[in-house]
């Protein structure tokens, strides 16, 4: 999972003072923003930065316009879709991740295209609506209404818009040891919990492929991803 607080910044708008002087922010759970504040400050980059491949194989067809990225960690869909002429609103709930991905942004020469802001997704959700809603492993160990935040999602979406929800489909071979009864929704479950009207909803695509990957400590492995893509009709 990757996701507002007055800083003179507008991507802060939320924000308290603790008694420490510290920011706290009245919109985001402590344990949630310290549990993947310190998954981000265990190394200087986390993800890749390449874009997520379904992403890419999704939007690689469909004119650029507005998205809304949820869960953008450090920021490699958001730059990749930058690079090609979406207009971005990116979120996450770890500060440090939003920071990477702003300075990889202007690195990139994209930062212009792309507002970053800080939303707990389980407290508050970004207003308006987006030509693509996507929600790229929008998983967590921590407690997580991820059906709620999915229809959510899928409110955000523009008539004749999509929303993309890629998850993993099982766990990576380099993590089955740590966490053998783990079982993940299948796509159509996930579509199912979407509890879209079929009236207004077309289903694009509906799948589970396969891709190789390669883990934290060199290992190659398969991995499965579900994949839920659907349309509002317009």
């Amino acid at each position: 999972m990757h996701q507002d607080a007055t800083t003179g910044d507008p991507r802060h708008e939320d924000a308290t003072t603790s008694v420490a002087g510290e920011p706290r922010h009245r919109d985001v759970d402590e344990e949630t923003a310290q549990y993947w504040e310190e998954l981000y400050q265990k190394r200087d980059r986390y993800w890749s930065g390449r874009a997520n491949p379904v992403l890419v194989d999704v939007v690689g067809s469909l004119p650029a316009g507005t998205v809304l990225d949820l869960g953008c960690g450090e920021g490699g869909d958001a730059i990749w879709l930058a690079g090609r002429g979406w207009r971005v609103t990116a979120v996450d709930v770890a500060q440090t991740a939003l920071d990477r991905a702003s300075a990889a942004a202007a690195t990139a020469g994209v930062a212009a295209g792309i507002e970053f802001r800080r939303h707990d997704l389980t407290r508050t959700f970004p207003p308006g609506e987006f030509d693509l809603v996507s929600a790229q492993f929008l998983q967590s160990p921590l407690e997580f209404p991820r059906a709620e935040v999915l229809r959510s999602a899928a409110r955000a979406v523009a008539p004749g818009g999509r929303l993309l929800v890629v998850e993993h489909g099982e766990v990576p071979p380099w993590g089955r040891h740590a966490h053998p009864d783990v079982r993940f929704p299948t796509p159509q479950e996930t579509l199912a919990e979407l509890d879209l009207d079929p009236e207004r909803w077309v289903t694009e695509r509906l799948d589970a492929p396969r891709r190789q990957a390669t883990g934290p400590d060199g290992h190659v492995g398969t991995l499965v991803d579900h994949v839920v893509l659907v349309r509002r009709r317009p």
